[in-house]
């Protein structure tokens, strides 16, 4: 099976703003462990920002928010991809970074060229991880957060699945920390979930959950299983694959 995997910011980072090293770790075991059981992995991956953060505890004067985006992006993306290069080998797995922006998805020629890298990328073995160029990315034409990029990156790799990791176990029936609140485990095609998502974003990313069921519908429609999940449960990729009914998560049928 062929899945793109999105680790959100909310996973990857601790509270006081820096990346999780332990966390990115322990997700480099799960996805070395499905791709040693035949699975294709394509990887979009959120951190840049807070791992650039991280390395820049020096800057005190103060950046309007664009200037930060693009500073902190531009170190700490650097400094994540080599972190998984480092990671990934330990298993004997290439990586290779793949940064886009949305422009690219709306040029045919561009997207075609950039379809053919990660094609060429996913034939030779190479784990291509993908993340949006905020660099250089324009305020007006930037996906509404990776979310969006990790349904367009799964309908361009023709995946099976699209797994989105969060730091939540899915959809409420309520907000998930007060009592009585359900987990909605499966999602049919057509259901409306306007009473149960609140429009709040992340407290680290641009999205919330009102953005995954949105990319989640359309992924669906497209003929990809969707699946939101928490990636700080232990082992959750794996046992997303290998023992589902036993794994909370909400599932968003084809």
């Amino acid at each position: 099976m062929r899945l793109t995997i999105k680790i959100g910011s909310n996973v990857l980072t601790r509270q006081d703003g820096s990346l999780d090293v332990t966390r990115m770790s322990a997700l480099v075991d799960q996805i070395a462990e499905l791709r040693g059981q035949g699975h294709e992995i394509i990887l979009v991956s959120s951190g840049a920002v807070a791992s650039g953060r991280g390395e820049l505890k020096h800057i005190q004067h103060d950046l309007d928010s664009v200037d930060q985006r693009q500073l902190f992006s531009a170190v700490g993306q650097a400094k994540l991809i080599n972190r998984y290069f480092e990671l990934f080998r330990e298993y004997g797995i290439a990586v290779g970074q793949v940064l886009t922006t949305k422009e690219n998805f709306q040029d045919n020629e561009h997207r075609k060229n950039q379809e053919n890298c990660m094609r060429v990328m996913l034939e030779n073995g190479v784990l291509p991880i993908v993340n949006e160029n905020d660099t250089v990315s324009i305020t007006e034409l930037m996906f509404t957060d990776n979310d969006e990029l990790s349904g367009l990156i799964a309908q361009m790799t023709h995946s099976q699945a699209l797994i989105i990791l969060s730091n939540i176990d899915g959809i409420y029936t309520g907000n998930p920390t007060e009592p009585g609140a359900q987990l909605i485990s499966i999602v049919k095609p057509g259901k409306d979930l306007s009473d149960y998502i609140q429009k709040s974003k992340s407290s680290a990313g641009r999205g919330g959950m009102q953005s995954k069921s949105s990319v989640a519908f359309a992924a669906a429609a497209a003929g990809i299983s969707v699946i939101i999940a928490n990636g700080k449960r232990e082992n959750i990729l794996v046992k997303l694959m290998n023992d589902r009914d036993n794994t909370p998560c909400t599932e968003f049928l084809i």
